[in-house]
């Protein structure tokens, strides 16, 4: 099967990014992943280096991996990166090219498929600017999944929902089998 690299944002919906990591794993693939420091205010490394079999990365210079360079040796035999979710930080960082955390240097350094799940809320998501973070990121080949309409954080409804975990993994085996841009 596929070795995934699952990189987690710090959004409401970090939370659906556990359940991705076990479905990922039940189906079979390798799954590694990467928490962004905001990511661990919602989730833990612990968490999901439970349920994917594979020690959870959370800072790109971290003494106990015994990896200096974790940005390009997780990416070097990734088969699919997923973000999920993805901030609208995370998009602007992307679309930009910004390379300031182990999230944002691998996404950079991977050279296999991207697939975007975007999680936010409803303004923020029909923002001009991130609209054209999508579009730019999109035109570079990245894959998307969602948002949905449904219920948000926030206690409003609209679109900005993160797609359900199992959705994503759907989308996930159809771009492996694929190998195209959904």
């Amino acid at each position: 099967m596929a070795e995934i690299l699952l990189g987690v944002t710090g959004g409401a919906a970090a939370f659906k990014a556990v359940s991705v990591a076990s479905l990922l794993r039940k189906s079979g693939h390798t799954v590694n992943c990467i928490l962004t420091r905001a990511a661990t205010e919602f989730v833990t490394a612990v968490q999901l280096s439970s349920v994917s079999g594979t020690p959870c990365y959370t800072d790109m210079f971290s003494p106990f991996s015994g990896d200096s360079i974790p940005h390009i040796t997780l990416t070097d035999n990734a088969d699919l990166m997923v973000i999920a979710p993805a901030t609208a930080h995370f998009l602007a960082r992307a679309a930009c090219g910004l390379a300031d955390d182990l999230l944002t240097t691998s996404f950079l350094a991977c050279s296999a498929p991207v697939l975007i799940a975007p999680a936010m809320n409803t303004r923020m998501w029909n923002n001009p600017a991130v609209q054209e973070n999508v579009k730019t990121l999109h035109s570079r080949g990245v894959s998307f999944a969602g948002p949905v309409s449904g219920s948000l954080a926030c206690g409003t409804t609209g679109e900005g929902r993160m797609v359900e975990p199992a959705d994503i993994v759907q989308v996930c085996e159809e771009i492996l089998n694929t190998g195209g841009v959904k």
